[in-house]
């Protein structure tokens, strides 16, 4: 069965001077324009193409592969809005759209926005929506607390970062307990750190049982982030200068930073610590 806004393999029925034509039961027959038919393509030939709708809405054939296909989530550009919606560069000559009732708010041209690609059931049209979190959060998560995942940094806010779980579900990253660049598109590892009683996430990056740094690893941690993550202190530095950064021992510097070393949250160089 044929499936709009996916990759289908079709068989070669009939060859026109303007292309070709696949067998496209149920739809019908399909046009391939001859910009897109690979040379050599005859009748009975089975190719691999892109269903979609053109601006006639006729069903159209194409060996080019769009950036996102139905049901993919992405980041994709806007390049122009009109009357009825925003529309992304997705690869192919037409534009898709993103129409004003699936957009949180108004997408402005030349920016990136995390979307979900759709068939709408009314058009048949392939479309996309600017609101992931209703379309990934449609289930009750079932993770497990302390389960490692895969996630993709999507969006910013103050309490942190969203991420995507598992292409299912998103979550948040608390900024206090992030100690690396992050940014949107990113594809990272992670931890579910708890799933509170109204289904939200919470993540984590490193590996449970470290989470609760205490106050002066964390006084660390950020000292780290301001000194583009060096600093000029290791186990085998004076415990004056140690005192002139911190006000603690030695002795108490040596043990935070060594359970920050167990934790792979830094290392430890000959003339400092690193963030990792």
């Amino acid at each position: 069965m044929v499936q709009i806004g996916k990759l289908n393999t079709l068989r070669v029925v009939k060859e026109v001077d303007f292309g070709v034509y696949f067998d496209g039961t149920p739809l019908g027959e399909i046009l391939m324009p001859r910009r897109y038919v690979p040379r050599g393509t005859k009748p009975n030939d089975e190719l691999e193409v892109f269903i979609y709708l053109d601006s006639e809405d006729r069903l159209i054939a194409t060996t080019e592969t769009p950036y996102a296909m139905v049901g993919d989530f992405a980041f994709l550009k806007v390049v122009g809005v009109n009357a009825v919606g925003a529309f992304l560069d997705w690869g192919l000559p037409k534009d898709l759209l993103v129409p004003f009732r699936e957009q949180k708010q108004k997408l402005e041209v030349g920016k990136t926005y995390f979307v979900f690609v759709y068939l709408d059931g009314e058009t048949n049209r392939v479309v996309a929506s600017a609101k992931p979190e209703k379309l990934l959060n449609r289930h009750p998560p079932d993770f497990e607390e302390n389960q490692e995942v895969d996630l993709v940094i999507f969006d910013q806010t103050d309490l942190g970062y969203k991420a995507m779980i598992n292409k299912t579900h998103s979550g948040i990253l608390y900024k206090n307990e992030i100690f690396q660049p992050l940014e949107n598109g990113q594809k990272i590892r992670g931890y579910i750190r708890k799933i509170r009683t109204d289904n939200k996430i919470d993540l984590i990056l490193h590996k449970p049982g470290y989470e609760k740094v205490d106050p002066l690893s964390t006084q660390i941690l950020n000292k780290l982030k301001e000194q583009n993550s060096f600093i000029p202190l290791s186990d085998k530095s004076s415990a004056a200068d140690i005192y002139s950064m911190f006000s603690i021992s030695k002795k108490t510097y040596k043990k935070a930073i060594g359970a920050l070393y167990k934790a792979k949250l830094i290392t430890i160089e000959n003339g400092g610590i690193r963030l990792n």
